[in-house]
């Protein structure tokens, strides 16, 4: 059997998460697939699946050679489209992935107008609040918002967002707004499950961390939006999960002196992926839009 078809195989089972799943995905027989991994694994003298009745799981070997055998296909097809001559125009599946809010109020519009403006092209979005592998997963681009860890990632700066405290002008009329920090310790705060918990929060003049535990704790920035508005309690969001509140008047914003530097925003994708034209497309588009929105 061909190598890198046995590789295609090994790839389409590991994203299907089956051997029958797979066989559907590449429109061949389930026993064609079996012999092509058996026929792989015999090639690199490991077992690349732990096998039982119900799942199929990568072993160690396989989640190391499942990167590079994307790699290795994703480079392949951008080395057949640049012999076709087919760069300009973007074509084929691009998997994104965002913070749910944010994917919703600015990267969809983003998608939107590339899916109307290029119609050889489809999106997948994985909208989701915490950070997830992008070569593993498979995914084109990665939006991420923060400091980045050291890898070998490419990483486009596209813009910038801003901490924000805010209370609900109902819970101010009732227990007053904070002039400083130390003033903080005697309010209510709304916590939230993840990298920006209530126990701890960055302001410009240092680090404030809650001297009891927030009576109030969620795991979603909606949630914590609505606990804010209903009065609950101060909340410590980015500047674009709160515009629309602000602007409204169903929130007001604290301490603004005390903001901590802004936090970028990147687009995060493997090197190689860079010159594919959805890619190369998408990047731009995000730039216009933060232009657009005021987040640079």
């Amino acid at each position: 059997m061909d190598h890198l078809q046995a590789i295609e195989m090994f790839v389409a089972v590991a994203g299907e998460g089956g051997f029958a799943a797979a066989a559907r995905k590449l429109r061949i027989s389930p026993p064609a697939v079996t012999r092509g991994i058996a026929a792989l694994e015999a090639r690199l003298g490991t077992a690349l699946f732990h096998r039982s009745t119900r799942a199929v799981a990568l072993t160690d070997a396989g989640s190391v050679f499942l990167g590079e055998a994307r790699r290795l296909l994703a480079g392949l097809a951008e080395a057949e489209r640049a012999v076709r001559g087919v760069q300009a125009e973007p074509s084929g599946q691009l998997f994104l992935t965002a913070p749910v809010m944010f994917g919703r109020l600015h990267v969809l519009p983003v998608v939107d107008a590339l899916l109307t403006g290029h119609h050889d092209l489809a999106v997948r979005m994985m909208l989701i609040d915490r950070n997830v592998r992008i070569v593993e997963e498979g995914i084109d681009v990665a939006v991420r918002i923060g400091s980045l860890a050291d890898s070998s990632l490419k990483a486009v700066r596209v813009g910038a967002v801003r901490q924000v405290l805010v209370a609900s002008p109902a819970y101010i009329a009732r227990r007053g707004a904070p002039t400083t920090l130390a003033e903080l310790a005697a309010h209510d705060v709304i916590g939230m499950e993840g990298p920006r918990t209530a126990n701890e929060w960055s302001f410009a003049s240092g680090r404030w961390r809650a001297e009891r535990r927030p009576r109030l704790i969620v795991n979603t920035v909606d949630a914590t939006l609505a606990a804010a508005e209903a009065g609950r309690g101060i909340a410590n969001l980015l500047s674009y999960q709160v515009a629309d509140a602000l602007d409204g008047g169903r929130l007001v914003s604290l301490l603004p002196d005390e903001a901590p530097p802004p936090l970028p925003v990147h687009l995060l994708f493997e090197p190689l992926r860079a010159a594919l034209p959805s890619v190369r497309l998408f990047v731009d588009a995000m730039k216009g839009r933060m232009r657009m929105a005021g987040l640079v």
